[in-house]
């Protein structure tokens, strides 16, 4: 029992610096303003969601980013708080589903929901908390990001509309792109991360026997 939890431990580890060199990536989408780039640093996180339970997942999302706060934080830690807590949404809600049902609708289902949820939380979260922090710890007012949505999209006005029409869009994009390669990936993957506890079954039923 002691080495499986040891070997769960060094399978999340590897998964968060995974997930962590994987922020590094950032690619800029024309439709979006600057500062709302595409990472997939979360799909490992998810594919430990499926693989080793969604708390896993959720430790993972959140060693990633205090390994980025420490390391490469240019927001003061506002970025990553703001990327842990969107990304646990995701990764618990998908990872949840797919535990009570444990096959490939599952796992759509699961992220399906889990991309919708967490776009609206997305959503809640940047006109409540983000966005007016990047204001005060940051010094990035709120006016110019509006003003940065409005050369993009002219339907953009205030920050409703901003919520609106470049977070909630911008996440569900990110969600359908994670998701596909999470359903690209996981069957390749399963086998490694679940492969002690199919060996751990066998022995104990050669025992057993």
């Amino acid at each position: 029992m002691r080495n499986e939890k040891l070997i769960k431990m060094i399978k999340i580890t590897l998964l968060s610096v995974m997930a962590f060199l994987l922020m590094y990536i950032e690619l800029p989408i024309p439709i979006f303003p600057d500062f709302l780039k595409i990472d997939i640093s979360d799909l490992p996180a998810l594919l430990g969601a499926f693989a080793l339970g969604p708390i896993a997942g959720v430790l993972i999302e959140l060693f990633k980013n205090i390994l980025h706060g420490f390391l490469a934080s240019k927001t003061a830690f506002v970025g990553e708080f703001a990327n842990f807590l969107v990304g646990s949404v995701l990764i618990l809600v998908s990872g949840y589903i797919y535990k009570l049902r444990k096959n490939k609708s599952g796992a759509i289902i699961g992220l399906l929901v889990g991309t919708i949820v967490m776009s609206v939380f997305a959503a809640i979260l940047n006109y409540f908390v983000v966005l007016p922090l990047y204001e005060t710890v940051l010094g990035f007012p709120i006016t110019a990001v509006v003003a940065m949505g409005s050369k993009i999209n002219h339907n953009i006005t205030d920050l409703n509309s901003f919520i609106i029409w470049m977070i909630i869009p911008f996440n569900i994009f990110k969600g359908i792109v994670l998701s596909v390669m999470t359903l690209a990936l996981y069957k390749s993957v399963s086998p490694i991360l679940h492969k002690e506890h199919i060996e751990s079954k066998y022995r104990s039923k050669q025992q057993n026997y």
